[in-house]
């Protein structure tokens, strides 16, 4: 078998199981906005949409397998799963940013989480000089697209990875235009890997949506607390 086919195969099955209660083989759409508790705080491991959702969850392992990562968060946008990440700022902290990224990414950054305290540096990514030339002891993220929306140009995420790894920095890659078919950044050493699934892993133009894929399970944890915090949540 072809390493595609088995790329097929992976996309295909990832975060589907079977439902319990009745065999089915797609994961069932649960549209419900709460759950029943036998008492309070008593519950299946469900207790308010927003929080939790089994067909979310299914979705999210299925975003955290095709990028080959442990944890996935699905969102409402690939720009609400984009402030998620800045929302793990606090004014004073520094982000280092490609001055070449998709336009509703730099309206987010420069229009909203600026007023909030944060500094954005904006350089060449493609150059991995220029992003260890920029790094302060401020810094406490990189945000890298590659390719770029909509000029295509190209970042080194390994290079940029080690930078970022040995000075304590988060480094979030933007994957929407390669999608994991073509590159999977956790695995060149990145932080968090966002996508826009709105363009290739939707595929068919009908639906917003994005998410994140990380490894580490306390960024994880703070991640998911934002995300059922402020509520951008996609429908089931």
């Amino acid at each position: 078998m072809s390493n595609k086919n088995n790329l097929g195969t992976k996309f295909i099955h990832a975060g589907a199981h079977p439902d319990p209660s009745t065999g089915a083989i797609m994961t069932p759409i649960y549209q419900t906005s709460t759950y029943v508790q036998s008492a309070p705080g008593v519950h299946k491991g469900y207790e308010y949409a927003r929080s939790q959702n089994p067909t979310r969850f299914a979705l999210e392992e299925a975003f955290a397998v095709i990028e080959n990562g442990k944890y996935g968060l699905a969102f409402a946008s690939g720009v609400a799963a984009t402030d998620a990440v800045m929302r793990l700022l606090v004014p004073g902290d520094e982000v280092i940013a490609a001055h070449d990224m998709y336009g509703g990414s730099f309206r987010l950054f420069s229009k909203v989480h600026e007023k909030m305290g944060i500094k954005f540096i904006y350089v060449d990514t493609s150059n991995a000089e220029n992003v260890a030339n920029a790094i302060t002891p401020a810094t406490k993220l990189i945000w890298v697209e590659t390719p770029t929306n909509p000029l295509m140009n190209i970042t080194d995420i390994e290079a940029v990875s080690k930078i970022g790894n040995a000075n304590n920095c988060i480094v979030c890659v933007d994957n929407t235009f390669a999608s994991p078919y073509l590159q999977n950044p956790l695995d060149f050493g990145a932080t968090i890997v966002m996508h826009s699934a709105t363009k290739y892993l939707g595929g068919h133009s009908d639906v917003i949506q994005g998410c994140l894929v990380m490894n580490d399970e306390t960024l994880r944890d703070q991640l998911y607390f934002i995300q059922k915090s402020t509520g951008a949540v996609p429908g089931p």
